[in-house]
């Protein structure tokens, strides 16, 4: 072996000809799992099962919501309890708790919807 680092370009590639949906067909599978297009061939041509990325931000902002449905939850439970700082809430109040308990579900169903069938980019 050589002194000098040896890389991949140092030897010959292997072409592969393609029709453009084709091209962009690969360049999405790539981008989906988080690889460039010579990465994610070299990997899929050796037999290797490639896995897909899941989008960060989406899962940041399910943290967020799971965030949010706790403290709601908690007030629920707060009130529940007969807690001398709920005794002024009225069944309106809860009504709307549980309103916005059930639009956060809603909105936690919709982020996991868009990891699970991707937007189009």
């Amino acid at each position: 072996m050589e002194t000098g680092k040896t890389t991949r370009k140092a030897y010959s590639p292997i072409k592969v000809y393609c029709l453009p949906s084709e091209r962009e067909a690969i360049a999405e599978n790539a981008r989906a799992a988080g690889k460039s297009l010579s990465n994610f061939l070299l990997n899929v041509g050796q037999g290797y099962r490639v896995q897909g990325i899941t989008d960060y931000e989406r899962v940041r902002e399910l943290a967020r919501i799971n965030g949010d449905l706790g403290r709601l939850g908690g007030l629920l439970k707060l009130w529940l309890t007969d807690d001398v700082r709920t005794a002024a809430f009225g069944a309106e109040t809860i009504h709307r708790l549980l309103e916005r308990i059930e639009a956060t579900q809603a909105e936690m169903a919709e982020v996991m919807k868009s990891i699970v069938r991707p937007r189009a980019s």
